[in-house]
């Protein structure tokens, strides 16, 4: 038996300990001509022991027209899922066909505007098999700061997309809106680490990221956008930048061009603040440290020093 199916069997089991019917809402859809991914040992020797692999950054965050330092955190890691349901299976054994395997991302974000905090966190669900499943399932976000809190949700359809929004703001409120079958930006952060010639390139629509469109208080409407990939300045890496013309917004993530293409850092250039003379800034994030880890068995207080090793706050 290969070992890449003994290592998959292993994650599975090890995954299990971070703890309906289906729908038109909820099924995946298959395109046996979309690209096929990585296939080969290198992805099972890396992704299928068991570990997440956890990477912090300082953050210069842009907000109410000023730039305020924080920090920032991507978790990688692969799940069992249910690609009926959208949610990490608790008995993938007994699964079926119903189970897919995905490399699920948790994005953070945590800073301070004055006197409140921020805080900031985006789910994002990609299956591995990109061949037969080349669509994002699935992506949640929360933002959580003294004003109040908001949630979306974003499901994979036959058709699209479906998204949600619930929000304390009186002129958002909860919303429920069918996406066409476009790009998700929340989504290029999980195709870069699983093949980055799969990343979109020239005019293509795009749903903006989850994160500004709760800053900037958007609609969930894809906006036209324009796409590269490049070689970095930085040696051994390489860059790609979405621009939205539209909205005035420019996106750039620098990851490295060897597998597993770790992701060094990013900016985000766009008009923060309000009113007509709101300033243009950017919000930058540079890798500070990286490690493996199956972080879901640390959780003692004892356990604590690991957000040393990762040049974090003792408490977040």
């Amino acid at each position: 038996m290969p070992i890449r199916f003994l290592l998959y069997g292993l994650v599975v089991l090890l995954a299990a300990g971070c703890s309906a019917d289906r729908s038109e809402t909820s099924a995946p859809v298959r395109l046996a001509s979309a690209p096929a991914g990585p296939t080969a040992d290198a992805f099972g020797d890396y992704w299928y022991q068991g570990e997440a692999e956890l990477t912090s950054y300082t953050l210069e965050q842009a907000r109410y027209g000023e730039v305020h330092p924080g920090e920032a955190v991507l978790i990688f890691v692969t799940e069992p899922f249910s690609r009926s349901r959208h949610v990490k299976l608790d008995r993938p054994g007994q699964a079926g066909d119903d189970e897919v395997t995905v490399l699920k991302l948790n994005m953070t974000r945590s800073f301070t505007t004055g006197i409140y905090p921020y805080s900031m966190m985006a789910s994002v669900f990609t299956p591995v098999d990109r061949r037969t499943y080349p669509h994002t399932l699935k992506v949640t976000t929360t933002a959580q700061e003294w004003c109040g809190h908001t949630f979306t949700q974003i499901n994979r359809t036959r058709r699209g997309y479906r998204a949600r929004l619930f929000s304390y703001f009186e002129r958002e409120g909860d919303r429920d809106v069918s996406l066409p079958d476009v790009w998700l930006e929340d989504a290029l952060w999980t195709t870069i680490r699983l093949n980055p010639d799969d990343l979109p390139t020239g005019e293509v629509r795009m749903l903006p990221g989850t994160f500004y469109q709760r800053f900037r208080h958007i609609d969930l409407a894809p906006q036209i956008a324009t796409a590269s990939l490049e070689p970095a300045e930085e040696p051994g890496q390489r860059i790609y930048t979405v621009t939205y013309p539209d909205i005035g917004r420019t996106l750039s993530i620098r990851f490295r061009a060897a597998f597993p293409h770790e992701i060094e850092g990013w900016t985000e250039t766009y008009r923060s603040g309000f009113g007509p003379d709101a300033p243009v800034l950017t919000t930058r994030a540079d890798r500070k440290a990286r490690l493996r880890l199956d972080y879901w068995t640390h959780n003692s207080v004892a356990d604590s020093t690991w957000r040393a090793r990762l040049g974090l706050a003792s408490s977040p």
